[in-house]
């Protein structure tokens, strides 16, 4: 698995049965509510009706969440997570493949946490569950046996991961480029779906969605990725970057493409807009 950290069914398929493997299904359905905006559902059940052979489900709402904080989804600390991950059968030396129903940020959002607590070894799969069930690759049923015995030893780089205070320095500082992976409507004020419409000053805006294709969920060629991001104002490889999102999870698709690119610097806001909004002393431009 030497092809850059987005992986294609077919090397899957190939790999599926190694004893080093570990394929987690990340999926997450966020339904609106007229209450509380946008309610996060596992979607286990979804999984066990029909999944990759030998995968498991992985619970990001609740396993991979920080259960003290107020805020959906915030990075757990490091021994959370480490106790998740020997649970589903993750160690030092597995290779971890992460799919998903939604395109695909789920499976980045786990990707971007294993790596923000040292763990390199993980590739995203292109396509999804979307790609691997329409080209009719095997699928399988009900639960998985028990997980292997497994020992995660976490490294934490912090500097994956920003702050309210990095972005607020970020906003004063023109080097800095910040990326909104929301939605246009969103990002320009004519759409509040997530909370308060418009976008940290200065963001520019770059749809998670719309980087894979609507029908495959596959990423688009390289090639126009670039020509999205250059679009956004990225240039150097060694540019600070931070993305963000409603609750850091379309904007680690943002962050995951940006590494495939080559950019070195980049960050996830991990609070997002979810924070942001909490102080209304924090700016907001339509």
């Amino acid at each position: 698995m030497s092809h850059g950290p987005l992986l294609s069914t077919e090397e899957l398929s190939i790999r599926l049965g190694d004893p080093d493997l570990v394929v987690l299904d990340c999926s997450v359905n966020l339904r609106q509510d007229a209450d509380s905006g946008f309610v996060a559902e596992p979607m286990s059940a979804a999984w066990e009706q029909g999944h990759i052979p030998g995968s498991r489900y992985c619970d990001l709402t609740n396993d991979l969440s920080d259960p003290n904080s107020d805020l959906r989804f915030t990075m757990p600390d490091a021994e959370h997570f480490g106790a998740a991950m020997e649970a589903m059968g993750v160690g030092d030396d597995s290779t971890v493949v992460l799919y998903d129903r939604r395109f695909t940020m789920w499976a980045t959002r786990v990707w971007w946490m294993l790596r923000a607590f040292g763990f390199d070894n993980a590739f995203v799969l292109d396509g999804g569950w979307r790609s691997w069930s329409s080209e009719g690759r095997e699928t399988a049923t009900g639960p998985t046996g028990p997980a292997r015995q497994a020992s995660f030893s976490s490294a934490p780089r912090p500097e994956l991961i920003a702050t309210v205070d990095h972005v607020l320095a970020g906003v004063d500082d023109q080097g800095t480029c910040i990326i909104n992976a929301l939605s246009p409507e969103n990002h320009d004020g004519s759409d509040a779906v997530y909370g308060p419409a418009g976008h940290i000053p200065g963001a520019s805006n770059v749809y998670a969605v719309a980087l894979v294709d609507g029908e495959t969920h596959k990423y688009r060629p390289l090639a126009e990725l670039q020509a999205e991001f250059a679009g956004a104002g990225v240039a150097a490889a060694d540019q600070p970057i931070i993305t963000y999102c409603g609750g850091g999870i379309a904007a680690t698709s943002d962050a995951f493409v940006l590494s495939m690119l080559g950019y070195k610097n980049v960050a996830v806001y991990d609070g997002s807009m979810s924070e942001w909004v909490l102080d209304p002393a924090r700016p907001l431009e339509v």
